[in-house]
């Protein structure tokens, strides 16, 4: 399975993907060091905010929680797209994702 991650100078990384790790996981098990996400996870910032470009089956995205969507409040650059890649769990529903990397805030 695999996610395209785009990072902010336009350049696609193929990630092959892991099922049952977040997509904050699989981006940074591939290398894709723009990715930050300082709190490793725990949801206590907002540098893992990433841009969910298409989706095969959108459907299958889980909605924001309450905590996810404080966070991503706090970010200039929010978009309705916008999500945390350490709240996205990866599964085979998600093959083919493509995310953008949010500009730093």
């Amino acid at each position: 399975m695999q996610i395209t991650v785009t990072t902010r100078d336009g350049t696609s990384h193929p990630v092959e993907a892991s099922t049952g790790l977040s997509l904050m996981q699989n981006i940074r098990n591939a290398g894709v060091e723009e990715l930050e996400a300082i709190c490793g996870g725990s949801l206590s910032c907002a540098t893992c905010h990433v841009y969910v470009d298409s989706l095969p089956a959108c459907a299958e995205l889980s909605p924001r929680s309450a905590d996810e969507e404080d966070l991503l409040d706090a970010c200039d650059d929010l978009a309705e797209n916008s999500r945390l890649s350490c709240q996205v769990v990866f599964g085979p529903a998600l093959d083919g994702m493509r995310v953008t990397i949010a500009p730093e805030s």
